[in-house]
This record gives C-alpha cells, sequence and structure tokens, in this order.
C-alpha cells in the first residue's frame, strides 16, 4: 500500500485527533494554539527538557511522550492516540529524510520539506515562481561578498561571508564541510513574512488554489552579525555570525505589501506544479534592498520560529480574524474545519 493511502486509512480510522509536536523550536505557541480550539496536544520531548516545558501552564501539552533521541520518532505510539503532527524546524532538522516514509499523519504535504531540505531545489522552485533571488556562485566566480550556507534548519548556524575563492577554499577547510551553497551577499532589510495557505474559505489573498493569509512577519537576531557595530567600535575584528539566538517583530511600509502577497502567491501556485502543494503555514525570506526590490533568498515549508513573536496574533492578522490569532491557534482551526468538513486527507499526509 502507497503511503499515502496509508496515512488516509490511518485519518479515517481516527474518530478524534490529536496535535503533536516536538518540544522545540515553536511549539508553545503551537500547544497554546491548540488549546484555544480545544484539541488536545502531545508533546514529544527529552527527558532533560520535561521540566521546562511543565512550567508552562497554558503552552504545555496534555501529555508527554518522553524519547532519548528525537530522530527515533514515536511513529506507533503516535497514531494509537490519534495524533497529527505539526513539523516546524528542530522536526526538520532531527527527524530529516526519515520524514519521507514516516507512518504517521502530518499536517501539510511532507514533500514540501523534501523541497526545502534541497537549496538547489529550493532555487529551482523560486526561479520557476519568477521571484527575484540573489546569484547563486561558483567558488571561481565570487567577485566581492558572498555568503556560504550549509544544508539543513540549523537556524544560520556556521554560515560565513567569504570575499573571494581563496578565503572560500579557507574556510571551508576549517569546516570540514563538503556541500555548501554559495550566494551573493545583497545588502539590505532582512524581512521575513509569515503565511498560510488554505485551500477553504474565502478570505486572504486569492491564488490558484485557495487563499494566502499573511498574519505576520519578522526578523532574526543573529549573534555576531548584528552586533558587529559595537564590537569594531571598540577596537575587535570579530569573524561574522549567523546563528540565530531570537527574532524581532517588523512591520512594512503598506506599499510593499502587494509586491509580498505576489510573492507568496508566486510560491504557493508553484508549489503545486511541482510536488502537489504546499499546505498551512510557510515562509519566504526575503531581503529589500536600497531600491526597494525585493530578493528571496529561502523557503521554509512549514511554521517558522518568526512566528513566536505573535502568541496573541500580529498587526496582519487583525485584519483576517476577529479573535487573537497565532500561527499555532490558525493551524489548530484549519485542522478543526478539516475535520468537520470530512477533508484532513486533503491537507494532511
Amino acid at each position: 500500500m502507497a503511503l499515502k493511502d496509508k496515512i488516509s486509512d490511518i485519518l479515517d480510522s481516527y474518530r478524534n485527533f490529536t496535535i503533536a509536536t516536538i518540544c522545540s523550536h515553536s511549539s508553545l505557541q503551537i500547544f497554546h494554539g491548540a488549546r484555544q480550539e480545544g484539541i488536545k496536544t502531545i508533546g514529544i520531548v527529552r527527558k532533560d527538557r520535561k521540566t521546562l516545558y511543565e512550567s508552562f501552564p497554558y503552552g504545555k501539552p496534555d501529555e508527554f511522550i518522553v524519547v532519548d533521541d528525537y530522530s527515533k520518532f514515536p511513529v506507533n505510539e503516535l497514531v494509537a492516540k490519534n495524533a497529527i503532527v505539526v513539523p516546524h524546524g528542530s522536526f526538520v532538522e532531527y527527524v530529516g529524510e526519515k520524514v519521507d516514509n514516516l507512518a504517521v499523519p502530518i499536517y501539510g504535504n511532507r514533500a514540501s520539506l523534501a523541497w526545502e531540505r534541497s537549496r538547489e531545489k529550493m532555487f529551482e522552485w523560486m526561479h520557476k515562481a519568477g521571484v527575484k533571488t540573489p546569484r547563486i556562485l561558483k567558488p571561481e566566480e565570487i567577485d566581492g561578498p558572498a555568503l556560504v550556507k550549509f544544508p539543513g534548519a540549523k537556524g544560520g548556524k556556521g554560515y560565513f561571508i567569504v570575499n573571494s575563492q581563496k578565503e572560500f577554499e579557507e574556510r571551508m577547510r576549517e569546516t570540514g564541510n563538503t556541500e555548501y551553497m554559495i550566494q551573493e551577499f545583497i545588502i539590505g532589510v532582512r524581512a521575513y513574512p509569515h503565511f498560510f495557505f488554505t485551500p477553504f474559505g474565502n478570505s486572504g489573498y486569492k491564488t490558484a488554489r485557495g487563499r494566502i493569509e499573511l498574519l505576520g512577519m519578522d526578523k532574526r537576531v543573529e549573534s555576531s552579525a548584528d552586533e558587529i557595530a559595537r564590537a569594531v567600535s571598540v577596537g575587535l575584528k570579530p569573524r561574522l555570525s549567523f546563528t540565530v539566538t531570537g527574532n524581532e517583530p517588523i512591520v512594512l511600509r503598506e506599499s510593499l505589501l502587494s509586491d509580498y502577497m505576489e510573492i507568496g502567491r508566486k510560491i504557493s501556485d508553484t508549489s503545486f506544479d511541482l510536488f502537489g502543494g504546499m499546505f498551512g503555514p510557510y515562509c519566504v525570506e526575503t531581503i529589500i534592498n536600497d531600491d526597494l526590490e525585493i530578493f528571496a533568498f529561502e523557503i521554509s515549508a512549514r511554521i517558522v520560529a518568526g512566528t513566536n513573536v505573535y502568541p496573541e496574533g500580529s498587526p496582519y492578522s487583525i485584519y483576517y480574524h476577529k479573535e487573537p490569532m497565532s500561527m499555532g491557534r490558525r493551524i489548530a482551526k484549519e485542522l478543526k474545519n478539516a475535520k468537520k468538513k470530512g477533508k484532513l486527507s486533503e491537507i494532511v499526509f
């Protein structure tokens, strides 16, 4: 039996469902949002992190499954508890390619996570969507500042900037990595829009297959990259580091919103052409230069940690929903609506 058919059979066997995720990344928001919608939750947690999550009365899950290693995903136990897994960045990092064969319902189209894993596929996706991107360079093509990235959802850890092929080769010898992508480094304002795609209803920006909502926007706080001016002012010359340590809210000038909604629409529409669509939350990571040109450099095909700055809704979500709406709550509301319509299998795989 094909995995998708098996997942559909599992969903059909659920009288009710619970929402499950790994206790990391955006899980507090996911658990809190599900509680607001009256849905029970399961937290997959390591023993050393359980006390932390128990300490948040309105953010903790209703029950825990304790594991030694997140990569050893408790599939059978989750299915027995009628769980639908909500993927986030830590899930993508810890579970990795194993997600392709996990016999447990996962919110969204798990094929989208495979396209997120591969930077080459990701850029193919953005190019087919007709979205502007930084140039992708070979080592010998480095002719100015270039950002070197590595695979996986590691929150920018290990990324670095080089200005020549020689500098690139020296830095790569230090890392020991063999897989990488070199992107043209564009100076500008980073902006990360939080989109949500739904095939149901009439609210939101129209796409070929449904509607998208812009539920928030953030920028990342990246270790030494965001403190470089302070370091230089006291005579230090640190190497730039892009490890994400947190997120800050951002509200765009309103004249840019149309461009962003078109980017969100193009990415959504193209996902159906390439791999059958992307459902629920996603983020197109962008930079805006001095000429107000928007360059997309990454897609996160699931909830992003930047949504954590809006647990009670954002300056954008208020224009779609009468009640405070976090991304976590929006996920829970969508799953509840799909269950009521008998259409869970359309948005869960």
